[in-house]
């Protein structure tokens, strides 16, 4: 080998090399060096041997440095880059090096007033062109290098939250807060984005474990909605592509779900987290393993409870959808749910309610409609009575559903009865008159349904208003009888008189059913 790298240096026949002027190598057969003078004459090999051989050595470094580059010779691979050196300045053997050595750069954290910021933020433009153009290698280093520049540029700890959960409403909820250091925040972002996208998940497992998971649910608090949304695609990636954390997410999002309902009520990323397990339940494998529907009962179905729900109901709703859509047989007891959880004070959330009952009936089959229909259609009578218009009119309009209307016609035997004397308290009672308008509607729509039964309900009504009556005028003269006995009665400072008044209050009352 040496000698085909030797016999490609030039050679000067007019004036020797300068190095040495007296001695060249033969690259014959014979292994051994022959000293020629300049005039040709032979000399003797003895003499001058030790200069002969340190030309000899100058000249295969100087061939070797011209072979292979010095960077590669003195380790350049591994060698340290200056970090603002920019990659188009550089040669293609060093990208890789300063690709970690700015990584390493923008590790430091800076203050907005440090001129030192403006040189992270071109650092990390540059970061981020040099992996989106395909070129950088996620090494073990490389890999180590941008979990470490993440976490200390994202992972910290938010101020305290001061404002009661009590006393908030939605709207301060929906009052966005944006961090000032999200111009290079969003850079920190992509570029994990495209890092996440791109790494081999078993080259990266030791980096991208559950710690780090951790500290990446801990920013869905984040009160900046940028932020939230840029997280929601990065988890989103690691969990499509890191399958060995999968469980472990689920349980840490329960954990979040719990603590949320439980006890702070306080939680700026529960849409977004609910966002991603829309399409994670979408592609859950049948039939559903019991962790999924625990899932369900213990962490979704509870989010209907906080009085924020408004802000994630969608979502919410979405995800339960998805459940029911998987697994029909569900639907009983998501409306089960719904029914427990249902508002008696807040008439928002009650629209919310009845928007997501409707459609978990039109997902319902006529066997698990019937296991629920009793106590559905008692709360949905309330509902028509309801002294808030908004909630009333929204009960009626669940009759324009053909879905709704063709569960009715199968079983009106009881749910006509259930609903009839809702109708007639609105048609006497009701102050709104669109409300009074759209009983009438529903009124001669189970005329025509079964008039039959229609009679019968009113004639059951009458009688039940019949002996309501009687009862109310018992009740009246039982009143009257305690007002005359205590009115009648003199000495009340007597004990002897009190006790005989007493008990005759007592017996007065007890002859009487109220």
């Amino acid at each position: 080998m040496l000698k085909q790298i030797l016999s490609k240096i030039p050679r000067k026949s007019s004036k020797p090399d300068p190095i040495d002027a007296t001695t060249v190598i033969d690259t014959g057969t014979n292994n051994n060096p022959v000293s020629n003078s300049s005039n040709g004459a032979p000399c003797s090999t003895t003499t001058n041997g030790g200069n002969s051989f340190s030309s000899r050595l100058n000249v295969v470094k100087r061939v070797s440095s011209a072979v292979f580059p010095s960077s590669i010779m003195s380790g350049g691979v591994d060698a340290a880059v200056e970090p603002h050196i920019s990659f188009k300045d550089i040669s293609p053997l060093q990208k890789q090096n300063l690709f970690i050595s700015k990584l390493n750069f923008c590790c430091e954290i800076s203050d907005f007033s440090d001129a030192h910021l403006d040189l992270k933020r071109e650092a990390l433009v540059e970061l981020l062109d040099f992996v989106s153009s395909g070129s950088a290698k996620f090494t073990e280093p490389a890999i180590s290098a941008i979990c470490k520049m993440c976490a200390a540029n994202l992972f910290r700890v938010f101020p305290p939250k001061y404002r009661n959960s009590s006393n908030a409403t939605e709207t301060d909820d929906e009052e966005p807060m944006f961090d000032p250091a999200w111009s290079h925040l969003q850079l920190v972002y992509e570029l994990l984005l495209r890092f996440t996208s791109l790494v081999d998940a078993k080259a990266a497992k030791k980096q991208v474990d559950h710690s780090f998971v951790l500290r990446l649910l801990d920013l869905f608090d984040s009160d900046d909605p940028r932020e939230r949304d840029c997280l929601k695609s990065v988890l989103h990636r690691i969990y499509g592509k890191f399958m060995v954390l999968r469980p472990f997410i689920r349980k840490a999002v329960s954990n979040i779900i719990y603590r949320f309902v439980y006890e702070t009520e306080r939680h700026n990323g529960i849409a977004e987290l609910l966002e991603i397990f829309g399409s994670i339940i979408s592609g859950f494998a049948l039939p559903l393993k019991e962790e999924h529907k625990l899932f369900l009962w213990r962490a979704l179905m509870p989010l209907h409870k906080p009085k924020s729900v408004g802000i994630y109901h969608q979502q919410l709703a979405y995800c339960i959808v998805q459940f029911v859509d998987k697994d029909p047989k569900l639907t009983g007891d998501v409306i089960k749910g719904l029914l427990k959880y249902w508002p008696v004070t807040n008439s928002q959330k009650e629209l919310m309610f009845i928007s997501e009952v409707e459609e978990m009936l039109e997902m319902t089959s006529m066997d698990e409609f019937q296991k629920v229909m009793v106590p559905l259609f008692r709360r949905i009578g309330g509902c028509l009575n309801s002294s808030h218009y908004q909630v009333a009119e929204r009960a009626h309009l669940l009759w324009n559903n053909e879905r709704i209307v063709n569960l009715v016609i199968h079983n009106r035997q009881v749910i006509v009865p259930i609903v009839f004397s809702a109708l007639e308290r609105n048609s006497q009672n009701h102050w709104n008159q669109a409300v009074l308008n759209l009983t009438q509607n529903i009124r001669k729509m189970f005329l025509e349904m079964d008039e039959e039964l229609m009679l019968a309900c009113q004639c059951k009504l009458e009688e039940e208003q019949s002996k309501s009556n009687v009862v109310a005028e018992k009740r009246r003269l039982t009143w009257e009888n305690l007002e005359s006995a205590a009115g009648g009665a003199t000495g009340f400072n007597n004990p002897i008189s009190n006790t005989i008044n007493l008990a005759h209050v007592e017996s007065a009352s007890c002859s009487v059913a109220c």
